[in-house]
C-alpha cells in the first residue's frame, strides 16, 4: 500500500494524479529521505500478445537521460523472446547490490587516507526458492577486487574492516532479504601482513 498525507497530516490512501494535489508521499509511515524514479517502456508491436509469444525487450530510463535496453532473463523466458544482450532484472539487482557496496568501500577508504586506484567486482545472485518455495534471488556472493597506491596501503584486516563497513551502510543490502555476503579478493601488491 502507498500512503499519501496532505500538508496537515491527515492520511489518506490513493494514488497520486487525478485531482490530488500538493500531496507528500509517505512510505511505511516514515517521511522519504529521497526519491529515486526510473521509467519503464514497452510496446507490443504488434504481437498477439494472449498466445504469451511477445517479446520481453523493453526500455529503462534515468534521470539524466540514461537509457539502458532491458528484458527478461533468458534462464526465465527463452530468446527469441527475451534478449540475451539486454539487462534483465536479476542482473540489475546483483549489480545494484554490487554498486551500492563499492561506492560506500570507496567513500570509506577515502576517508582512511588510502588511495583506491581500481576496483572490480565480479558479482553473482543465485536464483533459488525462498522459504515459502518461491523462486527469489536467494544468494548474492561480492567478489570485489581494490587495488591501492601511495604511502599509505591497507592491511589485510583494514581492508576486511572497510569491506564489512561498506556491507553494513550498503542501503540496498540492508533493504532486501536476500542474503548477500562479500568476499574480497585480496591484491597482494597492495596489503600489508
Amino acid at each position: 500500500m502507498i500512503l499519501f498525507t496532505d500538508r496537515i497530516g491527515t492520511p489518506e490512501v490513493g494514488l497520486q494524479g487525478a485531482g490530488v494535489r500538493d500531496v507528500e508521499c509517505v512510505y511505511g509511515g516514515r517521511h522519504a529521505m529521497a526519491e529515486y524514479s526510473s521509467t519503464v517502456e514497452w510496446n507490443r508491436s504488434g504481437a498477439t500478445f494472449t498466445d504469451n509469444r511477445y517479446s520481453r525487450g523493453h526500455r529503462w530510463l534515468f534521470d539524466g537521460g540514461v537509457e539502458v535496453p532491458a528484458s527478461s532473463s533468458p534462464h526465465v523466458v527463452p530468446p527469441p523472446l527475451s534478449i540475451a544482450a539486454a539487462v534483465d532484472p536479476e542482473e540489475a539487482f546483483v549489480a545494484s547490490l554490487s554498486s551500492c557496496h563499492m561506492l560506500w568501500f570507496l567513500s570509506i577508504a577515502a576517508s582512511r587516507g588510502f588511495v583506491v586506484d581500481s576496483y572490480r567486482d565480479v558479482a553473482v545472485g543465485v536464483l533459488g526458492k525462498d522459504e515459502s518455495g518461491n523462486a527469489a534471488i536467494t544468494a548474492v556472493t561480492l567478489r570485489p577486487e581494490a587495488s591501492f597506491s601511495g604511502e599509505r596501503l591497507p592491511r589485510v584486516e583494514e581492508l576486511a574492516a572497510m569491506h564489512e563497513e561498506a556491507h553494513e551502510r550498503c542501503f540496498i543490502a540492508r533493504s532486501v532479504r536476500t542474503e548477500a555476503q562479500c568476499c574480497p579478493v585480496s591484491d597482494a601488491r597492495a596489503l600489508h601482513p
